[in-house]
C-alpha cells in the first residue's frame, strides 16, 4: 500500500502586483472551521500575491456537490472554486466527472513544486494515508486535510455505573462480552453503537485483522465478515448492540448519553470531548485476537482537498502555494493538535511527540498509532469504481440482518453478488 510521509515541496513566487482571489469551498464548522479560518488568515498575511477566501458551504460533500451541479449556471465562472473539499466519497464522486477535477501532482508541477510520497517514521514504522488519493504511480491526486480511523469511545460514567474500571475498556471484542454484559445489567438500553458501518464493520475489520475485502472485485463474505456480522445480529437480540442508521446518528446518540460505547471516527474526539455532559473515554478499536497478525492496522479515511478544473493558469500558482503551506510540518503539527485529525506527515507526528504533547493528550495518539503499518497488509484499497454505491448495497444488506429478514451469511453473499454486478456492468 502505498503511503504520503512527507510532502517536499518548492514553489516559484508571482510577481503580480495585487493579489489574486483563490476561492476554497469547504464543510468544516464549529472549532474545526474556526481554527481552518486561523490558517487561512496566516496563509494571507505571510504573502502578497494570492488571497484565499474560505466559504463554509455546508455539511458532508455538499461543497463538491455544489461545485459540480452549478458548472452550468450563469455567472458560476466568475465564483467558481478553486479548491473543494470532499470527503473519500465526495472524491470518488469528482473522479466520476469529466473534466472537474485536476491532479494536484499536476498543478504542483506547473507551479514549480515538487510532491513525493515517501516512508516516514524511520523505517520499519509509516504513516498510513489514504491510497485512494494516490495515481498508480505514486502521485497525489488530492491532498488530505489528514486522516481518521475508527476507534472506539466510551462513557466512563456509565463505566462506574456499571461496576467497570473507566481504566481498563475492552481491548477485543471477546473482552466486550461481559462489558456490555454488565453495561446492560446497569441499565443500560444501548451498550455499544457504530457510526457509519459500510466502513466500520467491514472495511476497517478486513484491514485490521490483514483479512482480503477487495481485489478487482469484492470478496469480503469471508469467515471473518460472517462471524462479526453473526455476533452483532445475536448482540442486538440480547440489547448489547443498536443499529442507529447509515450516518453520524449513532454519534448523536452517544453524546446525549443513550448509548455507553460507540465505534466511529478518530476525527469526532475533539468535538465530543467539548459536547459530552459525561466523562469520555477512548480506546484503540477492538480485535479478535485469534486472528493471526492481528491488529495490523486499520484504515486512514477523511476528506481532501481536490482542485478544480477550468480556472486561469495564472491562478494554480496560488492554489499550489496555499497547498504548500498547509502540507507544512509545523502547520500540520499545529491542525493536528487543534483539531485530533492525523496529520498527513509523519514530520508533524515527531514535532508533536518531541513537544510532549501526547504525555498530556494521550488520546490524540490513539489514532496514529492505529495507523503505524506492523506488517504487509493482506488489505487492498478500494479503488473500484462506483464506490458510493457499493457502500450504499452493503448498508442496505446490513440492515435486512439487523431487521431480521436476511441471514448474515446471505445477506454478506447478496453484498458481494450485488456489488460486483454493479463493477461489471460499470454503472
Amino acid at each position: 500500500m502505498l503511503r504520503i510521509g512527507a510532502l517536499i515541496l518548492s514553489l516559484l513566487c508571482s510577481a503580480s502586483a495585487l493579489a489574486a482571489d483563490i476561492r476554497l469551498w469547504h464543510s468544516m464548522n464549529g472549532a474545526r472551521g474556526a481554527e481552518f479560518d486561523r490558517l487561512v488568515a496566516r496563509f494571507n498575511a505571510s504573502q502578497k500575491q494570492f488571497r484565499v477566501v474560505a466559504t463554509y458551504k455546508g455539511a458532508y460533500d455538499e461543497a463538491a456537490v455544489e461545485a459540480v451541479t452549478a458548472r452550468g449556471s450563469k455567472n458560476f465562472g466568475r465564483r467558481a472554486p478553486h479548491i473543494v473539499q470532499a470527503s473519500e466519497l465526495g472524491g470518488a464522486f469528482l473522479l466520476d466527472q469529466k473534466d472537474v477535477a485536476r491532479p494536484l501532482w499536476q498543478v504542483m508541477a506547473e507551479a514549480g513544486a515538487v510532491l513525493r510520497a515517501e516512508a516516514a517514521l524511520g523505517g520499519a514504522e509509516e504513516l498510513v494515508d489514504a491510497e485512494e488519493l494516490v495515481d498508480a504511480e505514486g502521485r497525489l491526486l488530492a491532498l488530505p486535510l489528514g486522516s481518521a480511523t475508527p476507534v472506539l469511545y466510551y462513557n466512563r460514567d456509565a463505566f462506574r455505573l456499571a461496576m467497570l474500571d473507566p481504566a481498563k475498556p475492552p481491548a477485543t471484542w471477546y473482552d466486550m462480552v461481559p462489558t456490555l454484559a454488565a453495561l446492560v445489567a446497569s441499565g443500560s438500553d444501548c451498550a455499544l453503537t457504530m457510526a457509519w458501518p459500510a466502513s466500520t464493520l467491514l472495511e476497517n475489520m478486513a484491514a485490521w485483522h490483514n483479512q482480503a475485502f477487495a481485489t478487482d472485485r469484492l470478496m469480503f463474505n469471508n469467515r471473518l465478515a460472517v462471524r462479526w456480522v453473526s455476533t452483532l445480529a445475536t448482540w442486538q437480540k440480547s440489547g448489547y448492540f443498536t443499529y442507529s442508521g447509515r450516518r453520524g446518528e449513532a454519534e448523536a446518540r452517544f453524546i446525549a448519553g443513550e448509548c455507553a460505547l460507540l465505534a466511529a471516527s478518530s476525527a469526532n474526539y475533539d468535538e465530543l470531548r467539548r459536547r459530552a455532559k459525561f466523562e469520555l473515554g477512548i480506546a484503540q478499536f477492538p480485535y479478535y485476537d485469534d486472528f493471526d497478525g492481528a491488529p495490523l492496522n486499520t484504515l486512514a479515511s477523511g476528506a481532501a482537498f481536490w482542485v478544480m478544473a477550468g480556472r486561469p493558469a495564472a491562478e494554480y500558482a496560488g492554489v499550489a502555494r496555499f497547498l504548500a503551506f498547509f502540507a507544512r510540518p509545523e502547520v500540520q503539527a499545529e491542525w493536528h493538535q487543534r483539531t485530533g485529525l492525523v496529520p498527513l506527515n509523519a514530520a508533524a507526528y515527531e514535532i508533536t511527540r518531541k513537544a510532549g504533547f501526547y504525555k498530556a493528550h494521550p488520546g490524540h495518539e490513539i489514532a496514529v498509532r492505529q495507523l503505524l503499518v506492523r506488517g504487509t497488509p493482506n488489505w487492498k484499497s478500494l479503488r473500484l469504481g462506483q464506490f458510493p454505491k457499493l457502500r450504499s448495497i452493503i448498508d442496505e444488506e446490513l440492515e435486512s440482518t439487523w431487521q431480521g429478514g436476511k441471514s448474515p451469511i446471505d445477506a454478506l453473499n447478496h453484498a458481494v453478488a450485488r456489488g460486483n454486478a454493479v463493477l461489471d456492468n460499470g454503472r
